[in-house]
């Protein structure tokens, strides 16, 4: 049976956006998966419990403001409310000298993870605020680089460190319309995206070195605990990582 909650999440086709979506499915939420490969949602809705709402796929870029429109336009229209946006979508260049990035490779990394953001926060919050019960729970994917870079992550790194600027603006700004805002700072989960972890990855001392990963699953446990908390509490910033990996005295 569901819990009569909404959920949306962006880049839900793989990885974390996938393993997040079921874990929410898992508890009854009602889902809508956002991304631009549609065959890749609707393998993530094909993986659901079928006792459970459906999933529902919408193909959706999500630095793109009319397709951003239309994805909340649809939620708007079929669920009439949103509990829970889960900020997840995101891009990286290639790991290349800083002097050869393209102004194309850096327009994708901030459209994909910072400008995406920014249009489905401003869209959620716009539902929110106007819902009754009023209110929600915002979850931005950070990322320890957020905090910390790595080499060779201009682009991917800036995002992150924008993501974490948006966060705090929407937790103040939220305040008065019972949104809540959290961040979740994530260190080498097992998906495609860190794949490179396993073969190795460069050092800040130019070493290249293989990284421990976790499994994907300790996320989306992550992620439903912020996610069940009443209105009035908030995990503000959380980082799950794996134990052993290099963040800790990195650089």
């Amino acid at each position: 049976m569901g819990n009569g909650k909404i959920a949306v999440v962006t880049g839900a086709g793989s990885g974390i956006g996938r393993a997040v979506a079921l874990a929410l499915h898992g508890v009854g939420y009602a889902v809508v998966l956002a991304g631009r490969r549609m065959a890749a949602l609707e393998e993530t809705a094909a993986k659901c419990d079928a006792l459970q709402p459906a999933m529902k796929p919408i193909q959706t870029d999500v630095s793109k403001p009319e397709q951003v429109q239309a994805l909340f336009d649809a939620i708007r229209a079929e669920y009439g409310r949103l509990d829970l946006l889960f900020n997840n979508a995101g891009a990286n260049a290639p790991g290349i000298a800083f002097e050869d990035l393209t102004y194309e490779q850096w327009s994708t990394v901030v459209g994909a993870n910072l400008t995406g953001a920014f249009l489905c926060a401003q869209q959620a919050f716009r539902m929110m605020k106007a819902q009754e019960p009023r209110g929600g729970r915002i979850i931005n994917n950070g990322s320890i680089s957020a905090y910390v870079p790595r080499p060779q992550s201009a682009p991917y790194t800036s995002t992150k460190h924008g993501i974490l600027g948006l966060t705090k603006c929407l937790s103040l700004d939220g305040r008065a319309y019972d949104i809540a805002c959290s961040q979740i700072d994530i260190g080498n989960a097992a998906t495609e995206m860190s794949a490179r972890m396993a073969v190795g990855t460069k050092q800040a001392n130019g070493e290249t070195m293989v990284e421990p990963r976790m499994d994907v699953e300790a996320v989306a446990d992550a992620v439903l605990f912020m996610a069940g908390l009443p209105l009035d509490a908030n995990v503000q910033f959380m980082t799950v990582m794996a134990t052993k990996m290099p963040y800790i005295g990195r650089g």
